[in-house]
This record gives structure tokens, sequence and C-alpha cells, in this order.
């Protein structure tokens, strides 16, 4: 792998300020940089439902094959102003702004992927190659993601672990938003007379195993708000939240506990409740006998890494793709420290994931 040539492509990319749904700025130097080695970009409809400034890109190599490699174009937090420092060992910020290394090394390895391949014409599958929108928000650019049937694997570069690590179980998320109801009265006057909707959620919070559950199941409820003046009995509370499991059922069963809670208290106060709910993204386990579990075997192996299969407590696009039918790992890039000012990505790391991207690929 040519290592300086990863470091400039890393260094262009994450130069490039592409928050989660105005991903358009890193989509159009994609779809221009892969149009100089004759490469087909197509871009689809996924911005509909995910409401970014771009669809998804989807770069088909033959005629697709049957697996993906995909990596997202969105930072969650801006990137623009970065300065990056690099010395022998990695590549961090200045510490004012994120490195972008949340995905950019994915972006850096699947773009270098495709020009190497076109420079030194380099004999490969058949295979697709994915850049995802809205990945740090909602999943929607992967849940809405416009391919052909025939994709049945995916190999997601996307996960903080260092390469060699893969992520083949990881729980999902059901989200939720509550509003209680209540009674506006005046605070001094006629407490009485109100229905305080506050109350019935800290009553309702109060009964509830909110955190960590058990090994594979946590709630939480992380936004409150409410009411409308100090001396106003608060009429209305929203609160919003989610239960996280690596059983669906299990998450199901804490979310109905949760509801009933709450419209027990609610009915107990003389409240109204309403509920909103969804699930933003499903749980998912790849096993060892799955092609896509031996495959991610064999291509750490042949690059000398050993390899540790991960389970995760948080989402990503192999979420949505398992969601979809097409069974997929999320494999260790080494972005570490990801969303926070102190990113970084050891070099080495870049180098081994791009091998990682190769030895998938290349035809035996």
């Amino acid at each position: 792998m040519e290592t300086s040539r990863l470091i400039d492509l890393f260094l262009q990319t994450a130069r490039i300020n592409a928050l989660s749904g105005n991903e358009k700025p890193l989509a159009d130097f994609i779809k221009s940089f892969l149009k100089q080695y004759n490469y087909s970009v197509t871009e689809d409809d996924s911005w509909h439902y995910s409401k970014s400034n771009t669809g998804n890109l989807i770069c088909k190599i033959g005629d697709g094959g049957n697996f993906l490699l995909s990596s997202h174009m969105d930072t969650a937090r801006p990137t623009e102003g970065v300065k990056p420092l690099i010395d022998d060992e990695k590549i961090t910020s200045s510490g004012d702004t994120v490195l972008g290394v949340d995905n950019r090394v994915g972006v850096t390895v699947l773009l270098y992927l495709l020009e190497k391949i076109a420079k030194e014409k380099i004999p490969v599958k058949d295979f697709t190659l994915v850049f995802t929108t809205c990945e740090e928000t909602t999943l929607f650019g992967s849940k809405y993601l416009g391919i052909n049937g025939q994709i049945n694997k995916g190999f997601v570069f996307d996960s903080g672990f260092r390469p060699g690590n893969f992520i083949h179980s990881a729980c999902g998320a059901l989200g939720f938003k509550i509003r209680i109801i209540g009674k506006a009265s005046h605070s001094g006057i006629a407490p009485e007379k109100g229905i305080n909707a506050l109350l019935v959620a800290a009553k309702s919070i109060s009964k509830l195993p909110l955190g960590r559950i058990d090994e594979e199941t946590t709630m939480n409820i992380g936004l409150i708000k409410g009411g409308s003046a100090v001396n106003v009995i608060p009429e209305f509370a929203e609160l919003e939240g989610e239960v996280r499991s690596f059983d669906l059922k299990k998450a199901e069963n804490y979310f109905n506990k949760l509801v009933d809670t709450f419209k027990e208290e609610s009915d107990s106060a003389g409240a109204k409740f309403e509920l909103m709910y969804d699930w933003d993204f499903l749980p998912f386990t790849v096993t060892e006998n799955s092609d896509v579990y031996k495959e991610t075997f064999k291509a750490l192996t042949k690059v000398g890494l050993t390899p540790t299969p991960k389970i995760s407590l948080g989402g990503s696009d192999a979420n949505s793709l398992n969601g979809k039918g097409i069974q997929s790992v999320n494999l260790g890039i080494g972005a570490q420290n990801p969303h926070s000012n102190d990113e970084f990505i050891f070099i080495k790391d870049l180098v081994k994931t791009a091998e990682i991207a190769f030895e998938l690929v290349k035809k035996n």
C-alpha cells in the first residue's frame, strides 16, 4: 500500500465539511474523483426519506456482484477548519475540531481501493461500493439504500475498533416520544385545580429500571421538557428516549413496561397520554457459519491479523443492511476517540484497513 497516497487522500476528505444531512460536498468530491478513473456512480433516491441534500452513492464494479463494501459520508461534528497534525505514528487534529476519522477513514480506504484497481488494472471480483448518508443521525441513508436484490453480503468500514476486530452482533434501538397533557392552573392561587404533567412524568420515571438493565439491554430517557412558566402548574411534559437490546423481544417487553407505567400514572392523575415510537434500527447477529463471517475471518487472517469478533451496543449501517436481509459485519478501521476533538488514526491502521479492503475484493 502507498502510505503517502492514503494519507494525502485522508487529508483531502477530512477537510470537506459534510455533516449529517449535508453530505453533498463530499458526495460531489467522490463523484468527481471516481469519474476521472471512468467509474460510473449513481445516486439513489434515499434523500426523499433521509432529508439529506444528496442520496447514497453507488458504484458497481462489473455487474455489481453479490456483496458490497460501504462507508458513510457524514460526520457527527463539523470538520471545517480542521488542522491535521501528522507524526511518524498517527494523524490527529490540532484539538480545536474533530479530525473526521469517523468516517473519512472508511471513505479514504474505499476511494484508494478503486484508484489502485484502475491505475494498476488489478483483477478483482464483481462487487458494489456504497457511500451512505445520515449514519450519524438516523441511519436513514442505509435504511433506504437503493440497490439490486443480488447483494446478499456486506462489509461496512466504520468501527472504531482497530483492524482485526469486527462487529458481528449489535443491539437494536427502539426510540420513543411521550407527551403527557395535564391541566394548567395558577401555582399559587389554585394549584389544586391543575394537573401537573411533570409530576406524572417524574412518578413514572421513578418506577422504571433506567440505565443498564442487564448485559444486553439498556433503557434511557434522554430529553425532558415541559411547563410554560414558574407560576403555572405544568400542563404538558414531553420526553424522548430509547430501549436498546440485542434481544428484540426483551426490548419490546421493557418498552411495554415503560408504556404501561406512563399510562397508569397519567390515568391516575387525570392526564392524557400520547405516544410515538419506532425501531431506529434492529438488532442483528451474524453467526460463525455465515459466508460473510467466514470471509471476514479469511481476509483478516491473510493480512496478518488475528480475527476478533466483537459485540456492540451502538448502531451502524450494518444494522440497516442486516435488517434488509444483507448479512453484514462492521469492520474495525481504527477510527479512535470518535466525535471528540481527540480523534486520531494510527497510520499503520489506515494502511492495514486498505489491505483488508483489497483482500475482500481481489480474485483468488
